[in-house]
């Protein structure tokens, strides 16, 4: 019923789209939470188009976030909270320092990789900014590297935590655009991976170059010796994302159930080491409860906009703008990347998702992509935003640690953002990148 009324809609689009969106930049622009400004305009853009009953607002609301796979963000954001609250992830950070001390620039490399371990637990990369940047940012500047590069590390580093599975991103735009997070999950794997090896091999390089850290003078045996004691105390922390891989990637836990099994898991650890008491429950709860409370109202909101710009035919008329300048599949991906990194650049990722992701997936499917590599690309697109101002998240997280200047902490990230960019280049022309990992109905 709702297609048959959009195709009888015409793509002229009016004051109807143009006020509210103007209103929600002003709204943005005078930092206004963003759930707030998406709310303001979608209300706004109801009121004035008549797409929808103002009265059914509170029903989309609801029905929006009344989504069994959502019940997976919480239980992630809590088993992050819950890894640092135990001290498990620096039993990360030991097993990384201890694999990567033999190089140059190894705890710089150390670092990037508790990234990537934590990532594969929290699926937030601010929760990963903030968790990892407590632990290294200090000891970064005394391994001789520059505060707002130490700084543009941990940011970069973070990234991996929408880009590497269990990832929150990933859980929204399947419940946005009907795929399953399992699937985007094992699709994930090899991009996320691609991407925290790029950083990694960034930080390689910028550190032979500028000799920040010194180091690697160990043999062969010491270096064994000190990873084997490393695995030996700390192997236990690694049943966390051992649970959460298998369970998902053999089909036997769906994310949400993995996220609960990880949760028991962690706080089970917890008290057998004696890390954790029960005492910790209500801060660590209030703590999770807050971050969770930053991403719902903006999935809640972001949903009734996505739809009235579906009933105004939005995406039909941007497929149709752009279609008509040009039907080069390369210039339109292009279009599509540039589009989403300056979206990234100015918003989180959740409203982009939510909002552009119908709008772009048209576009997608007119040049043949598949829907896969698009939500892969997408997400790996808006994770280059998060170490790029003005509105880059990680940089705002890292630069409230440790009080260095944002714009400091971005020019130094300026290498990361340029190996990033030749990843996602790499994804958006190459689909096995992808999908290789997949059935084959999905390729």
């Amino acid at each position: 019923m709702l297609f048959n009324y959009m195709q009888n809609q015409s793509i002229s689009l009016g004051w109807d789209f143009y006020i509210p969106i103007l209103l929600f930049a002003l709204l943005c622009f005078m930092a206004v939470p963003v759930w707030v400004s998406i709310g303001a305009a979608a209300i706004t853009m109801l009121f004035m188009s008549g797409a929808l009953p103002l009265s059914l607002i509170g029903e989309s609301l609801f029905d929006g976030i009344d989504a069994f796979a959502l019940t997976a963000v919480p239980l992630f954001i809590l088993t992050g909270d819950v890894l640092v609250r135990t001290g498990l992830s620096r039993k990360f950070l030991d097993v990384a320092d201890a694999l990567t001390c033999w190089t140059r620039g190894g705890f710089g490399s150390a670092t990037v990789l508790v990234c990537g371990m934590f990532s594969s637990i929290s699926g937030s990369d601010a929760a990963g900014a903030a968790a990892v940047g407590r632990m290294t940012i200090a000891r970064l500047v005394e391994s001789g590297y520059p505060r707002p590069y130490a700084c543009a590390l941990v940011a970069a580093g973070a990234c991996t935590g929408i880009l590497i599975p269990p990832s929150i991103a990933y859980i929204i735009i399947g419940l946005v655009l009907g795929i399953s997070a399992s699937v985007l999950f094992m699709a994930a794997l090899i991009p996320g991976f691609i991407v925290l090896f790029s950083i990694l091999v960034t930080n390689i390089v910028v550190n032979r170059i500028y000799h920040y850290e010194k180091g690697g003078n160990i043999g062969f045996a010491e270096w064994w010796g000190n990873l084997k004691q490393a695995i030996f105390s700390g192997w236990y922390a690694f049943i966390v994302p051992g649970i959460i891989f298998y369970g998902i990637f053999s089909g036997s836990l769906t994310p949400t159930e993995a996220g609960a099994t990880a949760v028991i898991v962690t706080i089970a650890l917890g008290f057998i080491i004696g890390t954790l008491k029960i005492s910790d429950f209500p801060d660590m709860l209030i703590s999770s409860a807050k971050v969770n409370g930053v991403i719902l109202p903006i999935i809640a909101f972001s949903l009734p906009l996505a739809q009235v710009l579906a009933i105004l035919g939005v995406p039909q008329g941007f497929v149709a703008s752009v279609t008509s300048l040009t039907n080069d599949p390369t210039l339109l991906i292009l279009l599509m990347i540039v589009i989403l990194i300056i979206a990234g650049c100015v918003m989180e990722a959740t409203p982009n998702i939510v909002i552009l992701a119908p709008i772009l997936k048209p576009l997608a499917d007119s040049i043949g992509m598949n829907e896969i590599q698009f939500c892969i690309l997408m997400i790996t697109s808006l994770g280059v935003g998060f170490i790029t101002p003005p509105l880059g998240l990680n940089l705002f997280v890292v630069s409230g640690l440790t009080g260095e200047s944002i714009l400091k902490i971005a020019a130094r990230a300026i290498p990361f953002v340029f190996f990033m960019m030749i990843v996602v280049l790499l994804l958006a022309y190459i689909p096995q990148l992808s999908t290789i990992l997949l059935p084959e109905i999905y390729q």
